[in-house]
């Protein structure tokens, strides 16, 4: 198996385990962390998600600053919590992780400069802008 199909099932193991704690499928806002936040509801994950993002930010800094391999071991270990906080947004949203990497697979082979010029085109378009 590769590396990529490795982490795309740990990411759906792992998204199976936050549709368990939804408040709706019994999760108990008392025992478990995921049950907690989606109970508090958007506001709360969302913080989180900012928080998380500015933490991978100074990590980012800080190991441009002073390389090594705790620091790096820090950066990873913040876009894990970033990416986990995400992860809980996409299942209240009853989205997938499957759905974000379909995204990023279609993106492969796509210039980033002209994906953000289509993108905008098309905000333009439907008066978004």
């Amino acid at each position: 198996m590769s590396p990529i199909a490795d982490s795309s099932d740990a990411l759906a193991r792992l998204a199976e385990v936050i549709e368990t704690r939804k408040p709706a499928r019994g999760g108990d806002p008392q025992t478990s962390y995921v049950a907690r936040l989606l109970h508090k509801g958007p506001d709360a994950f969302l913080k989180k998600i900012g928080e998380e993002a500015t933490e991978v930010v100074m990590a980012a800094k800080d190991l441009d600053c002073t390389p090594s391999v705790d620091a790096s071991r820090k950066l990873v270990g913040e876009v894990a919590d970033l990416w986990f906080h995400s992860m809980i947004a996409l299942a209240h949203y009853g989205l997938k992780p499957a759905d974000v990497l379909a995204e990023l697979e279609r993106r492969v082979g796509t210039s980033g400069i002209e994906e953000k010029a289509l993108r905008k085109a098309q905000q333009r378009e439907a008066g978004e802008l």
